[in-house]
């Protein structure tokens, strides 16, 4: 999986680099066919942003945050980012173990 980090309006410190990655890892755990993940951070005023574009095999995800803290804003990013990966993943295996193809009647 490879990580894109940026910020706007605000410096990304070690810390919170670290506190992503280790969010992020939830994801790959739950669906392992992450390519890659671009995330932004940026402040306006009182608002901290976050939003995050995850690309799957045949899909891409858009999920961002707003709070006042950063901290939280990226726990509330990855919670709604976990409930949109196992849903796809569950879309992918449904699709995967379809019902075999209907026959035509002669």
């Amino acid at each position: 999986m490879n990580l894109q980090l940026t910020g706007h309006h605000v410096e990304i410190t070690p810390a919170i680099r670290d506190y992503v990655v280790s969010k992020l890892e939830r994801i790959n755990r739950h669906f392992e066919q992450v390519i890659d993940v671009k995330v932004i951070m940026s402040v306006q005023k009182l608002d901290q942003m976050i939003e995050a574009t995850v690309h799957l095999s045949g899909k891409d995800i858009h999920v961002e945050s707003h709070d006042a803290d950063m901290y939280a804003a990226i726990d509330g990013l990855v919670d709604k980012l976990d409930r949109q990966i196992i849903r796809h993943k569950d879309k992918f295996e449904e699709g995967r173990r379809g019902a075999a193809p209907k026959r035509a009647a002669p």
